[in-house]
């Protein structure tokens, strides 16, 4: 005779239910509130020297020039400073500083190719299926592989690892992207759980008795009817429970092949990721504006005559007007999320963006303070947190506290222990 217990598991394509279970009508109610969401918008070979500052709080909050396209969100916004990665600074520069940015592990040098599970991939792990698309990992420029510094430059190309030994593949297609998120009519999501689970229900009522098999049908009747009331409240326009703001994308498919303008390749991976917000295809995404050692060019910004790796070493007038055409691109994003309402709050208010790079200025190569700014929510913002000479200063430290925030709480990730608990 097969004992139910609370371990006793009903599963399905991509669900799985607990029995009895009976619990599940809170469990239904916790999607009234809008999903926590995760996006890091990467720009590789640091900021400009001088420029990349912020001063005050709330309101009053004074930003350098590299953050100023960013001032209308400077409420949501919490500046960090002295945050670092030990590991990064024991190789080369580049690759090595790279390569570990949301894992903090360390790198295999001499061409080899092992860091970590990234935030972002661990994170998908423990929550990505509950989307269609467990995580989005996006780039405008492609990877690079070669060596440079006795590192692999798959380091200065990813951030996104789903194994130590396996960056996560990157989209560079607006196109591709596209139909990754949106080529199927129905998500999971759009079907009913039972239906998915019918399956195992009834060889599981095949082995318990008749009692149990009464209990197990008036409890799955009970699952059934909190799904209709669900559904029926929704076309009624009296929904209880938290809906995507958009069912279906509005945005058209994009051309196949990759734009030629930065500026169009940039804008339009940025609206794909707040569509997928938007749609809940995915609460989790990286953004790589462009590599470490990137070869990327900027001719609509008149900056034409040299690369942006060899520009950074400038800390020039036209090096910063890359920083803010970058940081463009987050405010972008952010205006987008902050004008979605979803209930009493907005997409951003639900949605943490990190925007960082693995150095703080491209001309020393300096890695022993990383630039971090974090917009959005469920953080609070409007303030700088200063980590310099304290002992807890590493990046994975920001990532626990990051984590709690999806109710994933872990006792240690990458190189840390403690969190941030001021974040």
């Amino acid at each position: 005779m097969t004992t139910l217990t609370r371990r006793t598991m009903l599963k399905g394509m991509g669900v799985s239910i607990a029995l009895p279970w009976m619990e599940s009508l809170r469990a239904q109610e916790a999607v009234a509130k809008p999903p926590v969401r995760f996006l890091t918008v990467f720009a590789g070979n640091g900021f400009h020297g001088k420029e990349w500052w912020a001063k005050g709080e709330g309101a009053g909050m004074e930003l350098g020039k590299v953050l100023e396209p960013l001032a209308p969100y400077r409420e949501k916004l919490l500046f960090i400073r002295g945050l670092y990665n030990q590991e990064a600074g024991k190789g080369g520069i580049h690759s090595a500083q790279t390569g570990n940015l949301l894992t903090g592990s360390p790198l295999e040098g001499g061409g080899g190719i092992r860091s970590g599970v990234s935030v972002d991939q661990f994170l998908a792990q423990k929550i990505g299926r509950e989307t269609k698309v467990p995580s989005l990992v996006l780039a405008c420029e492609e990877s690079i592989s070669a060596l440079h510094k006795g590192y692999s430059m798959i380091y200065s190309s990813h951030i996104s690892w789903s194994s130590p030994t396996t960056p996560t593949p990157l989209e560079l297609y607006p196109a591709l992207a596209f139909d990754q998120l949106f080529r199927d009519e129905a998500g999971k999501g759009d079907a009913s759980v039972l239906d998915q689970v019918a399956g195992d229900a009834k060889t599981l009522g095949k082995k318990v008795s008749h009692t149990d098999r009464a209990k197990l049908d008036e409890y799955l009747n009970s699952v059934r009817e909190v799904e209709q009331r669900i559904q029926q409240a929704g076309q009624k326009g009296r929904l209880q429970g938290w809906r995507p703001t958009k069912e279906a994308p509005d945005l058209p498919r994009p051309a196949d092949g990759m734009p030629q303008d930065v500026d169009e390749h940039m804008r339009l991976m940025g609206d794909l990721l707040v569509l997928a917000f938007q749609t809940d295809t995915t609460r989790l995404a990286t953004l790589k504006l462009n590599n470490d050692h990137s070869s990327m060019r900027f001719p609509h910004l008149k900056v034409d005559y040299m690369i942006q790796h060899l520009l950074s070493h400038t800390d020039n007038a036209d090096w910063l007007k890359v920083n803010r055409f970058f940081t463009e691109q987050v405010a972008h994003i952010a205006g987008k999320l902050a004008k979605t309402q979803e209930g009493e709050t907005t997409a951003l208010d639900r949605t943490m963006i990190l925007y960082t790079s693995s150095m703080m200025h491209g001309a020393s190569h300096d890695c022993s303070k990383l630039p971090v700014a974090l917009l959005g929510g469920p953080i609070r913002g409007g303030r700088i947190l200063d980590y310099t000479g304290k002992p807890n200063r590493r990046m994975c430290s920001l990532f626990l506290s990051m984590m709690d925030r999806f109710g994933v709480h872990e006792k240690q990730f990458g190189d840390s222990t403690e969190r941030l608990s001021e974040v």
